[in-house]
């Protein structure tokens, strides 16, 4: 076995809950694990894995009582990006990116201590060990779904610093929705999502920046009855964005009513297209 191999065998590379709804809840970005065979090749500064999304399972955890189905990455996005096309081709053509494995951290200094970055062997079994299993339920989750439902929403749920130079200019928007300029779900579902964010008080845009990554380019397929949508938050919403990235409660409850209200409409759309 591969060190990554070894390492999965003890923590799977997701945890999973499964709901009664029409809704699942996919979290690609929160795992924090890096296996020590690879973390000893990190600096300090990517040990601390900075560009988590930090905190989203309890930002979320009204979900689980809305009947949603639950998936939760385990494993560092700097161990693999489970958000990345598997060949890791760019999502964001001509603009600064990272990598499937990434190589920098968002402020764009090395991951790498040494400079020993994965190789191709290395990134294909990282691969195998990790994206490909996180996939696989997501995939059979959303059929599963379709097919008790007659339809399925996919919830790809993200959260980032509000002020990152190397991905856009002056302070990112609080809630950026992202359909893939609207080719991953119906303008039905997107419609009454970006209106409730323009109403909650905080600011709001849909397909700004961020316009869905892999996940809901890949499995949203309104024409079969899969609607994918992403929502990229900023951090400054709910947490602390610097070290040691605290979940702050009381800036947590004022977003936390908009992010139901989004999931409750995201449910009442697939409701109402639901196989009678």
């Amino acid at each position: 076995m591969t060190d990554i191999q070894t390492a999965t065998a003890s923590i799977p590379p997701f945890t999973f809950h499964q709901g009664t709804a029409p809704l699942l809840v996919s979290m690609p970005h929160v795992g924090t694990h890096v296996p020590p065979s690879i973390a000893k090749r990190f600096t300090d500064e990517a040990r601390q894995v900075p560009d988590t999304d930090w905190h989203l399972e309890r930002l979320y955890a009204f979900a689980r009582e809305l009947g949603a189905s639950i998936l939760v990455a385990t494993h560092s996005r700097y161990v693999i990006d489970l958000n990345r096309p598997p060949d890791g081709a760019s999502l964001y053509p001509g603009q600064s990116v990272t990598g499937l494995c990434p190589v920098d951290t968002f402020d764009d200094t090395p991951i790498y201590a040494q400079g020993d970055v994965p190789d191709a062997a290395e990134t294909a079994a990282r691969r195998d060990a990790v994206w490909a299993p996180y996939h696989a339920q997501l995939a059979s989750e959303l059929e599963r779904i379709r097919a008790a439902h007659g339809v399925a929403v996919l919830w790809d749920a993200h959260s980032i610093r509000s002020v990152l130079p190397r991905f856009f200019d002056g302070r990112l928007p609080d809630l950026n929705l992202g359909t893939a300029d609207g080719a991953s779900c119906a303008p039905e579902l997107a419609r009454p999502l970006l209106a409730i964010g323009e109403a909650s008080g905080f600011s709001a845009v849909l397909n700004g920046r961020f316009k869905g990554g892999h996940i809901t380019r890949q499995y949203g397929r309104p024409a079969e009855n899969v609607h994918a949508v992403q929502l990229e938050m900023t951090q400054a919403s709910y947490m602390q964005e610097a070290l040691p990235f605290d979940y702050l409660p009381e800036v947590a409850a004022r977003v936390q009513p908009t992010l139901q209200r989004m999931l409750e409409a995201a449910l009442q759309f697939a409701q109402s297209n639901a196989r009678r």
